[in-house]
């Protein structure tokens, strides 16, 4: 979702939303194509893979966050893993 009091993002900001959606779920590791979840609205630079599932589904996080409990994960823990995806790591 996009608020129109949102400044829009920078070339480098976009770049690196983009290579989060590449980057698989950091929460249960599926792969392909993911939404970015932002730790912070409008910190581009902190966002986190999430499969649909992990992101917006009942035991995501922006439900009652099972899934997250399930692999032992908080933010910190997957914007880490998101990072280490990002640049190579995997």
């Amino acid at each position: 979702m996009w608020s129109k009091n949102k400044r829009a993002m920078s070339l480098s900001e976009r770049g690196h939303v983009q290579r989060v959606k590449e980057s698989g779920c950091a929460v249960c590791g599926a792969g392909g194509v993911v939404e970015a979840h932002h730790t912070k609205q409008g910190n581009h630079f902190t966002t986190i893979g999430l499969c649909d599932t992990c992101h917006r589904g009942p035991m995501g996080w922006h439900g009652d966050k099972t899934m997250w409990r399930i692999h032992k994960m908080d933010e910190n823990d997957a914007l880490n893993e998101t990072l280490r995806r990002v640049y190579g790591e995997v």
